[in-house]
């Protein structure tokens, strides 16, 4: 199987939409669970290298729920997959399903992901917030990694770009859920410097796990 092959069974899906899709990169997953992970990941690059954007996203999950490719997966092998980063969508779904769940199981160490927090590039910057997601959502495999999620939040701190602020109110809410102590220091200590959305949106996801903690 090839990437021409995959795309032309996305496009050919029946709806075109996500869960369609999805149904399409379910049947290809069967047909791939015999193959070697790095046969899966290398398709998952062609399919990135394509330009397609449905493509990128099915290679994200094909190697997501392939589990040989994610304990095989090398950290040229994430760089790969993030070539051509250019829209929220395709960071969310390699932050979720590639770089995060790598960074989770020490395929990736926190000096790749800081250099991307160090990034000129406003999608790489958002990728790095993005992958601490898997790290403390229960779906997604987490339970709970306050030092390295911090770590990269307060990288960025200062960074007003919208998708920057955006992904670092969503990584401090997915922690405050398994952590909201440490969330709360974080957010007294850098009061002054976070962004008036993330210091808002982020008191609301602490009120929510307090009340309820009180219900336990």
């Amino acid at each position: 199987m090839n990437a021409i092959d995959v795309l032309r069974r996305i496009h050919a899906s029946t709806p075109r939409n996500t869960p369609g899709i999805r149904a399409v990169r379910r049947e290809i997953s069967k047909e791939l669970k015999g193959q070697p992970g790095p046969a899966v990941i290398a398709l998952a690059q062609e399919l990135v290298r394509s330009g397609d954007s449905n493509g990128r996203w099915v290679g994200y999950e094909l190697v997501q729920h392939h589990p040989e490719a994610m304990k095989r997966i090398t950290g040229a092998d994430v760089e790969r997959l993030a070539e051509g980063l250019a829209d929220w969508g395709g960071v969310d779904s390699f932050g979720c399903f590639i770089s995060g769940p790598a960074w989770r199981e020490a395929r990736i160490d926190d000096a790749r992901v800081h250099r991307w927090a160090r990034s000129k590039d406003r999608w790489k910057r958002r990728a790095a917030l993005v992958s601490t997601v898997p790290l403390n959502v229960p779906a997604r495999g987490g339970h709970g990694d306050p030092e390295r999620t911090l770590s990269v939040c307060e990288l960025l701190l200062d960074d007003r770009d919208d998708m920057v602020v955006k992904a670092l109110s969503w990584a401090l809410r997915a922690l405050a859920a398994q952590d909201p102590d440490s969330v709360a220091e974080f957010m007294e200590t850098h009061e002054g410097r976070l962004p008036a959305r993330v210091k808002r949106e982020v008191a609301k996801r602490l009120g929510r796990a307090k009340e309820a903690g009180r219900r336990r």
